[in-house]
């Protein structure tokens, strides 16, 4: 899948942002990205202090471009254009002050055209990186939220799922678009999406709240997206497993072979994850953040710099 993804960006030039400029992590992997000739890097901080980070960890990032907030040449435009987006909402002072953050000056650099993507979040919080896209580069037309997908890879098998890290609590409309942008984040992998609505119950066999959600998200995909496979609510035995599927519910266009699971909170989601990659050897790929207008992608602050060097890949891939 990375060789794949490799060979395309190098035939398709992109430019990334990373936040955290002086990170060892973030500079090992703009090493290995730009003198591999896949991507061209921004990196943000002050020129020194990136200079003297890679030194130290033996990395080349002569190939990178490295701007400083500080001394940037088009920071009062960057903080008009801010101040416009924002609506009254920051004053200008504001803006400014805002701007000296990796997180939101790197979001400004992709919505003024400047990087086609962003990833953040080797030091910040999740909230961090997600709070200037939802400011600056907005949701795209029909969508009213970000989510995520995490991309579960084991060998040739890949599998999503969804929401495991941004809305915690999902209503029914939003389940409904978590499970229409999940299957294009699955396509966008070369997963043929067959998207399973889970639940404790499976087409009626439980009763409660959750399980009502679930059915009634699954009846709104199916009217708002009548060419996707998508079925629910089902229980994950009956979505992974034929012989169950032909018990509990025989016939079901997704039942026993579902590969885009959409979960109905995100202890379900954040757990189920987990318990694939720990115990089930899965690779994690992700979380790869759906429903913006441009590429912004979030790192774990444990993540390693191979990790970093992946969710580069993907987050321009996607761009």
């Amino acid at each position: 899948m990375y060789k794949k993804m490799t060979e395309q960006l190098k035939a398709n030039p992109r430019t990334i942002v990373f936040t955290e400029g002086t990170d060892a992590r973030i500079l090992e992997a703009a090493d290995k990205l730009t003198n591999g000739g896949i991507l061209s890097v921004i990196l943000i901080g002050e020129e020194d202090e990136v200079k003297k980070a890679a030194e130290e960890g033996g990395f080349h990032i002569e190939k990178c471009q490295i701007i400083s907030p500080l001394h940037y040449d088009e920071m009062d435009a960057m903080v008009d254009e801010m101040v416009r987006l924002r609506k009254g909402k920051m004053t200008e002072e504001q803006v400014r002050s805002n701007l000296m953050h990796g997180n939101y000056f790197g979001t400004m650099l992709v919505k003024m055209g400047k990087a086609d993507c962003l990833l953040g979040g080797a030091t910040y919080s999740t909230a961090d990186t997600v709070r200037p896209a939802l400011q600056l580069i907005k949701t795209k037309p029909g969508n009213n939220i970000v989510s995520s997908t995490f991309i579960m890879v084991k060998g040739d098998e890949k599998l999503a799922f969804a929401d495991c890290a941004i809305n915690i609590e999902p209503n029914e409309d939003e389940l409904v678009e978590i499970a229409i942008e999940s299957a294009k984040t699955a396509r966008a992998f070369g997963i043929d999406p067959k998207v399973a609505l889970l639940s404790y119950s499976t087409l009626g066999s439980g009763k409660g709240d959750t399980v009502t959600k679930m059915a009634n998200a699954a009846a709104k995909v199916k009217e708002q997206a009548p060419d996707l496979a998508v079925d629910g609510e089902l229980q994950f035995d009956a979505a992974v497993s034929e012989t169950v599927a032909g018990i509990k519910c025989p016939g079901s266009p997704v039942a026993g072979q579902a590969n885009t699971f959409i979960f109905p909170d995100i202890n379900a989601a954040n757990i189920g994850y987990k318990i694939a990659a720990r115990l089930g050897g899965y690779e994690a790929i992700g979380p790869v953040l759906q429903g913006l207008n441009a590429p912004i992608n979030d790192l774990s602050r444990g993540c390693n710099a191979d990790e970093v060097y992946k969710m580069a890949l993907v987050t321009a891939a996607l761009s």
